[in-house]
């Protein structure tokens, strides 16, 4: 299965793995793809008419060898799971899905072909394959080096206009509002059957505007004037359709993170810019927002780190039941008391979680200095997005 927010690019990762078949030999008369968005299907999307066109399918073109089929957008079907491993089971057919719903890594398909099946997650651009569409090879070293201001330069355009790959290609920022509303309304409103729109619309923006920021279901509830049990729901559809991340706390006790607040975050700063009430410059908010989607590209398990006396780190990277590293992202050291208060915190949570050394991901310089027994690296944002196998590396 391929999944992720809608405009990431699942039909076309899709079209290629179609082309990269034919192109091995597969004939185009074994391939069939199906987009359960496509206008003609609307007001028939159920199984019956899942059976049918793949029915039709074997009938009209007759397909030689085991087929394979392609279903974009599959979580519009209702039960579309139990034709998929039917058709599994009996070796009918290869069958890929995709879908803008995390629920789909959930799915009876994904739970009944456990260890027979690939989940892909899809988002939009990451900062590496953001300069490679600007012209840069992310991975020529030196081609990397003798750019380095055009790289600056570049992470400031991607902070406001983000890595959707048709807003990237064509310049028009205006796509992220239209995103934003097809979110809203085809992957929560419309699947959900959400009858309150203004007030899931009104969610939404509040969690775009504080990302980077704890958040509690009770505050929402008094500024939205609905109750905590719909908050949690609707929170649930907005996560559901990759708009949203919330971010539990660490904590060795579950009970301990199930009553702490979350932090929010954006799958795209671009969207977010778009839609978002924003007063202030907010360059600190977009760039932890961006590490944080690094890490999560990156397969890792994130929690935030906060002590009783609110020092707070925003990353914890754990690997298995073991925290691995902590990060703490820091746009600008301009305010002097600001650097003390984050380093202080770094080292407080390294100490607690028996590790070494911490990690500082800065728009100011590069370096390492130790501080209380503790070693701390400072890293560029570009070096830190660029360098493949930093964060494994670093702490090992």
């Amino acid at each position: 299965s391929i999944v992720g927010v809608r405009r990431a690019g699942k039909s076309t990762i899709m079209k290629q793995y179609m082309k990269i078949l034919t192109q091995s030999g597969v004939e185009k008369k074994d391939i069939l793809y199906v987009n359960f968005e496509d206008p003609r299907f609307e007001g028939e999307l159920n199984l019956a008419l899942l059976t049918k066109i793949y029915e039709t399918y074997i009938e009209n073109l007759r397909p030689n060898k085991r087929p394979y089929i392609f279903l974009d957008e599959v979580q519009e079907i209702k039960g579309w799971e139990k034709f998929a491993v039917s058709l599994h089971e009996r070796k009918d057919a290869h069958i890929i899905v995709s879908g803008s719903s995390s629920s789909l890594l959930s799915s009876e398909f994904s739970t009944l072909l456990t260890g027979r099946h690939l989940d892909l997650e899809v988002f939009p651009l990451s900062f590496s394959e953001y300069i490679s569409f600007m012209g840069i090879n992310p991975k020529d070293r030196l081609n990397v080096a003798a750019n380095r201001m055009r790289i600056g330069g570049m992470l400031k355009d991607y902070m406001q206009k983000g890595g959707f790959p048709l807003v990237v290609l064509t310049n028009n920022t205006q796509l992220n509002v239209d995103y934003f509303r097809d979110i809203i309304f085809k992957d929560v409103v419309r699947r959900h059957k959400v009858r309150e729109v203004d007030k899931v619309n009104a969610l939404a923006k509040y969690y775009l505007t504080n990302i980077s920021s704890q958040i509690t279901f009770n505050k929402i509830r008094k500024f939205l004037g609905i109750s905590v049990e719909t908050v949690e729901r609707f929170s649930s559809y907005l996560q559901e359709a990759y708009l949203i991340f919330l971010l539990r706390r660490f904590s060795y006790s579950l009970k301990d993170q199930e009553k702490s607040p979350r932090k929010v975050y954006a799958i795209d700063v671009g969207l977010r810019n778009a839609v978002a009430s924003r007063f202030s410059k907010d360059d600190g908010r977009l760039a932890e927002n961006l590490v944080f989607l690094h890490l999560l590209r990156n397969g890792k398990e994130l929690f935030y780190w906060k002590d009783k006396e609110h020092r707070e780190v925003d990353f914890i990277v754990k690997e298995g039941i073991v925290p691995k590293s902590a990060i703490q992202v820091c746009w600008s050291f301009e305010d002097e008391r600001t650097k003390r208060r984050e380093i202080a915190a770094l080292v407080k949570a390294a100490k607690e979680l028996k590790l070494n050394e911490g990690l500082i991901v800065t728009n100011e310089y590069e370096g390492t200095e130790e501080v209380d027994g503790i070693k701390i690296k400072y890293i560029l944002l570009p070096s830190f997005f660029l360098e493949e196998g930093l964060i494994s590396r670093s702490f090992h």
